[in-house]
């Protein structure tokens, strides 16, 4: 009985996470038809459980609440899941792309804080980084920006993927090459 409890409690978990949302831009489009222009209102957003899910979404509509909710609901949709080092930084320096965008992505020591501009914050705000710097290149757009910064983040690797994939044991991987040379020479 207390199983099938907890079965239903962490299936509820599952189904309701606390998500976190960022307006990142809104935008006054217009449509030409034949009486004038019809005005409307494009959202991006980004959303994220603050604990290493992270994704994007961006919706149109005549109204601004409904524009947010509709990129809101994408953006839920379309969550990458991204590792992170002790939860509070990235494993490695990445880079991302998108279009004439490019963003530099670099791990950081504890009390480091976000050092980024922009959308990138955003999205390292909602993903739960704490210690990061980035560098955008090219493109101030702020869709490219985020697109560029989630092409790097889906490159991001933990040790344990890394050592799964070449089926090693992680304790292998991160060993040092300095600390084997001297192992080897203390044996010798």
């Amino acid at each position: 009985m207390a199983e099938r409890e907890n079965r239903r409690d962490r299936r509820e978990r599952e189904e309701t996470p606390e998500f976190a949302d960022r307006l990142v831009a809104i935008n006054r489009v217009s449509k030409t038809v034949k009486g004038g222009k019809r005005f409307g209102f494009a959202a991006l957003v980004v959303v994220g459980d603050q604990r290493g899910r992270v994704g994007f979404g961006k919706g149109k509509a005549k109204e601004v609440p409904e524009a947010i909710r509709k990129a809101t609901e994408q953006a839920k949709r379309s969550m990458i899941r991204v590792p992170l080092r002790e939860g509070r930084t990235l494993h490695h320096d990445i880079e991302g792309r998108h279009g004439a965008g490019r963003v530099v992505m670099r791990a950081a020591v504890p009390g480091t804080g976000i050092i980024a501009g922009g959308p990138m914050r955003a999205v390292f705000e909602m993903l739960g980084l704490q210690d990061v710097v980035a560098k955008s290149l090219g493109s101030t757009n702020p869709y490219n920006m985020i697109r560029a910064t989630l092409d790097g983040l889906k490159k991001e690797a933990s040790p344990r993927l890394v050592a799964q994939r070449r089926g090693k044991k992680v304790g292998d991987i991160l060993k040092k090459p300095e600390t084997e040379a001297a192992a080897e020479t203390a044996e010798a």
